[in-house]
């Protein structure tokens, strides 16, 4: 009995971390991006890098603004909505593909994050 509930215990743990791998997505900097391009091919990934200055402009159905991490910059074009947060020069984590392999592909998105700091500072209440 104490073998099987062991068994169980491995298989549930197993089948856990194959899960959660799955789900996780990692980011990579522009210039990884930039030099994974080829091998990504068009398979999804989040892009990191920060808003280039004067580069946000609409397009049909979103924006397309440029990204860059100071080595490498890509365009980004952006399908939907944008966070309230997004401007120019905001850290962002973009989720999408290369639109091609091509080395002028754009980066097509369909979801911004804004980046933040790990520290929270709440905004001062006066309670007086």
């Amino acid at each position: 009995m104490a073998i099987s509930g062991c068994v169980v215990a491995v298989v549930a743990i197993v089948v856990l971390a194959v899960v959660l791998s799955e789900n996780v997505v990692y980011f990579r900097t522009v210039t990884e991006a930039v030099h994974d391009r080829e091998s990504q091919g068009t398979s999804r990934f989040r892009l990191a890098g920060g808003v280039v200055h004067d580069s946000i402009h609409s397009i049909r159905n979103g924006v397309a603004f440029r990204v860059t991490d100071g080595k490498n910059t890509v365009t980004v074009h952006h399908d939907g909505d944008t966070p309230a947060l997004f401007k120019d020069r905001a850290p962002v984590v973009v989720e999408g593909h290369w639109a091609s392999k091509a080395q002028n592909a754009p980066f097509d998105s369909d979801r911004i994050l804004i980046r933040h700091g790990a520290d929270y500072t709440p905004p001062k209440v006066n309670t007086g």
